[in-house]
């Protein structure tokens, strides 16, 4: 239970192992117990503070008006919806996935990712995934009564894992590789070749893929692809997609799971009974969405670009190691020299009333890192960074 109380607190202010502990570290949102002030800079959370397109929200309002989409949506998601996401596999990767079969509606990629877990994890089984690591596969893991493999992604692999130094025996255990890329929280995106290696090796030892895909159109240069575009991918995966990050629609939940129809006839079957239907309206303001030309995703996505540059260069100007991610929400720094992770986050808050997330919130690899998301004005995440930069002059 441990675990579970960890991890909640992780996504909400930073590591502490209990709830207590978490409130009397790091206080309320308004305010830090160590240093007394009242302002500080919520750089820990990755909460979007964007807002969905004009169109998408107009689309919204009007739905909401429609007497049909106060009943019941139908279980799979509403046609429309799905025949939109299978438009924009089209559209964005080149991928033909067919709306009745291989895609079904889930309210976000949390949603998707419980419900894979609870169809193709079983007590004992063996779950892989890279560390540093988004925290629910952790929890998801130990719910699951699982064997958590971690695959250490090191800086100088670009954050990612090397899947062949994990010996054979290891990938004949394992039932489910979990991948995210973009990742959450270094910002790497994964080549075609990596993910090809993945794709090749779950044919080989006979596991299921499950690709987070919650950060899909927020690359920095060029865009993370899909890895239901590569040879044998229907074969063994699926990617869970989200609205959350892509259109700003993070209250709203919505996403999709698409890939292996075998796999999604399942999760089906399962989310009939256990799980809920995404409110109609938003599945309608999620169709334009989808349907439409991508340029809101392109500017959420240049957006975050000119923040990371802020953060990623001003803190390098202070002196910080920042990873050069290729997407995402998040800059991923290493910690100076005489501090772990953890103790900078403190510091951070205590001296500077910036708070961050430890990297031992993500795993075993991230003790020497902290992450800031990049969610507040430019501004305000000028105004962090000089903070920081005063605390370490």
């Amino acid at each position: 239970m441990n675990d579970f109380v960890c991890f909640s607190c992780c996504v909400h202010y930073g590591g502490a192992v209990d709830s207590a502990e978490c409130v009397r570290r790091y206080g309320s949102q308004s305010g830090c117990r160590g240093c007394g002030r009242a302002d500080v800079i919520d750089l820990a959370k990755g909460n979007p503070d964007a807002f969905p397109a004009d169109f998408i929200r107009e689309v919204a309002k009007k739905a909401v008006d429609d007497p049909a989409n106060a009943r019941y949506s139908p279980f799979d998601g509403k046609p429309s919806f799905l025949q939109a996401a299978e438009q924009w596999y089209r559209n964005t990767y080149g991928v033909e996935v067919d709306w009745k079969t291989q895609l079904f509606a889930v309210e976000g990629a949390v949603d998707g990712l419980a419900a894979l877990f609870a169809v193709l994890v079983s007590p004992g089984d063996a779950v892989a995934y890279a560390d540093p690591y988004y925290p629910s596969y952790h929890c998801m893991t130990v719910m699951s009564q699982a064997e958590e493999v971690l695959l250490p992604s090191l800086p100088e692999r670009g954050f990612l894992p090397d899947l062949d130094a994990v010996p054979a025996q290891v990938w004949d255990r394992v039932k489910v590789l979990v991948l995210n890329y973009p990742n959450n929280p270094t910002g790497a995106q994964a080549p075609r070749g990596f993910l090809q290696r993945a794709v090749d090796l779950a044919h080989e030892h006979h596991f299921a893929i499950v690709q987070d895909f919650a950060y899909a159109g927020l690359g920095v240069d060029a865009q993370q692809i899909s890895i239901l575009s590569l040879p044998g991918a229907f074969d063994v995966a699926v990617e869970v997609c989200s609205l959350s990050k892509m259109y700003a629609m993070a209250g709203w939940r919505a996403g999709f799971i698409a890939g292996n129809d075998d796999i999604v006839s399942h999760v089906k079957q399962y989310h009939y009974q256990m799980g809920s239907m995404v409110t109609s309206s938003i599945q309608d303001a999620g169709t334009v969405a989808l349907l439409s030309d991508q340029s809101c995703v392109a500017e959420l996505a240049e957006r975050y670009a000119s923040r990371r540059e802020i953060v990623a260069g001003g803190l390098r100007e202070a002196g910080l190691d920042v990873f050069d991610s290729d997407g995402g929400i998040y800059a991923w720094v290493h910690a100076p020299e005489d501090q772990t992770g953890e103790q900078f986050a403190d510091t951070l808050l205590e001296r500077a009333a910036v708070a961050a997330l430890p990297g031992t919130c993500f795993g075993k690899v991230g003790k020497d890192y902290v992450r800031f998301s990049l969610l507040k004005s430019e501004d305000q995440l000028r105004e962090a960074v000089r903070r920081v930069a005063a605390v370490l002059a």
